[in-house]
């Protein structure tokens, strides 16, 4: 569907991961000839210009990274409180930018699940707004919950532990941390206070979106009932990047090695590569290190090992023998499509979750951060490579991508049929 040209305010904060669907997003919506920009950090302005986008920063470059060294420091609670004071503290300057940017009549605005500057913006200017869910942790479900915590309810733990964890979440965490903030930036608007924020006001949107496919999270009963899942998002751009020159001759040297990532916005790592590295020596396979961090990985390597500051998973990934990574939904997408098996160790946010749909699938192992010491990871890394069972199931998920992916153009339909007629009564 090829609609009028409109303007396309996109709203995105944190890693990698959480951006760079925005930015495909934001890539497709121009190609069909809307008018794109996106509020992100500075920190990913020459990624955006790249993709032909309209950038405007929002925060600091310093901030984001001193925001991710903080984080990596911190157990996952403690990682999230920072993460949403964050963007409690960047919400208005992100609305006042994005407000400053509409176009009466021809404005519609994309955000994310926990930057709230999209949603407000639709109830104080009537703009019509599509909300976009990256994984499905996060939806408050009592007949499959999502695990948020390494230990957390399931989906036969007894209905009175449910309601105890949910309202515990709710009171102690989610309270304090997302509605205080919020409904004291409500107040300023003018706006009445919300008090089921996850349970129900983050999916109350004119267009609600989950970029990740049915086969993934199969969705519940008890999820929003208009919610639109369109698939992995990718842009298809990583496939034909090239490598680095010299990961590119270290791949060729040799037979296909492990690659570790910690994520793009992890920092303070030392420990994880050091057991990796020692890993690689017990399990005898050679490892790619990816960090881009100064000083996570320090001393010289041996011949069997390289680090590179990134590497475009879209072209790495499938010349892997195995992948070691954090759980963040981005990584975990890519390391499907490619088919390879996947060695999770998960830190906080939707990693968990994720670490658990992977495995349960039987594409990949797990371990907890404590567990990750160079014995115990070369074991699991041998039996991933070995393991034709876990190789099998990890080239039947693959065969799922097989088709040309129709994700971002299936979110581009949904945005272009449901909100662009709204212009025209709101």
């Amino acid at each position: 569907m090829t609609a009028a040209p409109i303007r396309v305010l996109i709203a995105t904060a944190g890693s990698h991961g959480d951006v760079l669907p925005f930015v495909a997003l934001g890539q497709a919506l121009a190609a069909r000839g809307h008018e794109v920009l996106l509020f992100a950090n500075p920190h990913f302005q020459r990624m955006v210009e790249q993709a032909g986008l309209r950038f405007v920063g929002i925060g600091t470059q310093a901030g984001h990274h001193a925001l991710f060294r903080a984080t990596a420091a911190a157990n996952s609670t403690r990682a999230f409180e920072l993460v949403a004071q964050e963007l409690a503290q960047l919400g208005p300057a992100y609305y006042q930018a994005m407000q400053a940017e509409l176009r009466p009549g021809r404005t519609i605005c994309i955000g994310n699940s926990l930057l709230f500057a999209a949603r407000l913006l639709g109830e104080t200017d009537r703009v019509p707004c599509a909300t976009v869910h990256l994984a499905p942790s996060v939806f408050q479900s009592d007949l499959a919950p999502s695990r948020l915590a390494p230990r957390w309810i399931k989906a036969n733990s007894p209905a009175l532990l449910k309601r105890l964890a949910w309202w515990s979440l709710d009171r102690f965490f989610y309270a304090p941390h997302f509605a205080a903030p919020l409904n004291r930036w409500r107040a300023e608007l003018g706006l009445a206070p919300q008090r089921q924020i996850f349970r129900a006001w983050i999916h109350q949107s004119d267009l609600l979106l989950a970029l990740f496919p049915a086969w993934f999270a199969e969705p519940q009963l008890d999820w929003p009932a208009d919610l639109v899942l369109t698939g992995f998002p990718f842009d298809d751009l990583g496939e034909h990047a090239q490598l680095p020159p010299a990961l590119e001759a270290f791949l060729v040297a040799g037979p296909a090695p492990v690659a570790f990532s910690p994520g793009t916005a992890s920092a303070g790592n030392q420990a994880f590569f050091q057991a990796s590295i020692e890993a690689c020596r017990l399990a005898g396979v050679r490892g790619v290190l990816l960090s881009h961090f100064p000083g996570q990985v320090s001393g010289e390597l041996p011949p069997e090992l390289i680090q590179v500051d990134y590497a475009p998973f879209a072209a790495l990934l499938p010349r892997l023998a195995a992948f070691v990574h954090h759980g963040g939904i981005g990584s975990t997408a890519q390391a499907l499509r490619a088919g390879v098996p996947q060695l999770i160790c998960p830190a906080a946010y939707d990693q968990f979750d994720n670490a658990q749909r992977a495995t349960r699938a039987g594409l990949a192992l797990e371990l907890q951060l404590k567990q990750y010491k160079a014995p115990v990871v070369a074991a699991a890394l041998r039996q991933l490579v070995s393991d034709a069972g876990i190789q099998a199931q990890c080239r039947q998920a693959a065969a799922r991508f097989e088709a040309p992916n129709q994700a971002i153009a299936i979110a581009c339909d949904q945005i272009e049929r449901r909100l662009l007629p709204m212009l025209t009564t709101k």
